[in-house]
């Protein structure tokens, strides 16, 4: 039987104070930057649920709600959402926040999936990852899908086969 990690084992803070030389011209965090970040939290969290290193495999749309200005703290949060043979999902979510004013706003989300292995970068099996408050459980359930589209879109699965991914649009098989 496969090993089980509560998806709470994996749960990472990272906070990051913006400073000049993290930003653009106009005095905001760059892109680069935050996914240097984001990339950096999402693995410590996919080494907690593995107890192994791990590579990134992939990075899902990451998108840039609010920009991320000087003088921000940064809190990136980070947790596997689901583990399949050798590879995790990792939901990242992103705060920035101006600690003079009190404001603080989501900036970003995004999901890395990431694949861990031995020594000689062969991948590994990883435990199970056991869902437990809600937001969990429903991160957990939309995985499935979210890695098949992945999959598809990597030309890795035929979108035929991508039954969890239909069923998002309720086709038939005499529709397709």
């Amino acid at each position: 039987m496969r090993k089980q990690k509560k998806v709470s084992e994996s749960y990472v803070i990272m906070t990051e104070l913006v400073l000049p030389n993290d930003t653009n011209t106009l005095h905001n965090l760059m892109g680069g930057k935050m996914m240097h970040w984001m990339d950096i939290v999402s693995a410590i969290a996919a080494q907690k649920h593995s107890n192994r290193i791990v590579v990134t495999a992939s990075v899902d749309n990451v998108s840039f709600a609010e920009s991320i200005k000087l003088g921000n703290v940064v809190t990136l949060e980070a947790k596997v959402t689901r583990a399949f043979s050798s590879s995790m999902e990792v939901h990242i979510v992103v705060f920035a926040e101006d600690i003079p004013t009190g404001k603080k706003v989501m900036s970003n989300q995004a999901f890395f999936t990431f694949v861990a292995v031995d020594q000689s970068g062969k991948a590994i099996d990883v435990p199970e990852a056991i869902p437990e408050t809600e937001e969990e459980i429903r991160l957990y359930d939309g995985a499935l899908r979210r890695r098949q589209l992945r999959l598809v879109l990597a030309g890795r699965m035929k979108p035929s086969e991508a039954n969890e991914l239909k069923s998002i649009f309720d086709l038939k098989e005499d529709q397709e």
